[in-house]
């Protein structure tokens, strides 16, 4: 009887040369660019609902006014003159990490703060309001997916892969 060992290393060297490795390959690449896409467009959509962009069948705020009073129910503990920079600075976020995203520039850096900031979200969201609205707005799942992003380093269709690589000492 052969050692385990050996059997993996045999049945991976033949899968190697088969041509399902190189649809596996593909898919990984299909998950990143959709991963990618799904977050950006998700932040965007969020931003063009308030500016008012969405019809007002279809919007959550509708306004920038009455995202503010929604920035002030997730934070509460924030004094009210702060409600209007955190707006503004997360808004910011969210169009910077998408566009780097769609783009694939600095895709990693991109996909963490996008998952550190939609965490943030999700946290304030269960704090401020309880956890049954960031789970139904997927939010942590959103958090997990630009975590999983992150560590996905093979380069499709992104910025990135024509930038000269820096390596630093």
């Amino acid at each position: 009887m052969e050692p385990i060992d050996e059997n993996i290393r045999f049945y991976s060297r033949e899968l190697q040369s088969k041509p399902i490795t190189k649809s596996i390959a593909m898919y990984k690449k299909a998950i990143k660019l959709f991963l990618r896409f799904a977050l950006s467009f998700s932040f965007l959509s969020a931003v063009v609902d308030r500016f008012g962009i969405w019809s007002d069948q279809i919007s959550v705020w509708g306004n920038w006014n009455n995202f503010l009073a929604y920035t002030q129910l997730i934070n509460p503990w924030f004094p009210e003159f702060l409600h209007a920079p955190i707006g503004i600075l997360a808004t910011a976020a969210e169009i910077i990490f998408a566009i780097g995203l769609i783009l694939g520039f600095k895709t990693e850096i991109f996909a963490k703060l996008s998952g550190f900031l939609l965490l943030i979200f999700a946290l304030s969201m269960t704090f401020s309001t309880g956890i049954k609205g960031a789970f139904d707005y997927s939010v942590f799942s959103a958090s997990a997916a630009a975590f999983a992003l992150s560590f996905m380093k093979e380069k499709y269709l992104e910025l990135d892969a024509l930038l000269p690589n820096r390596v630093h000492p």
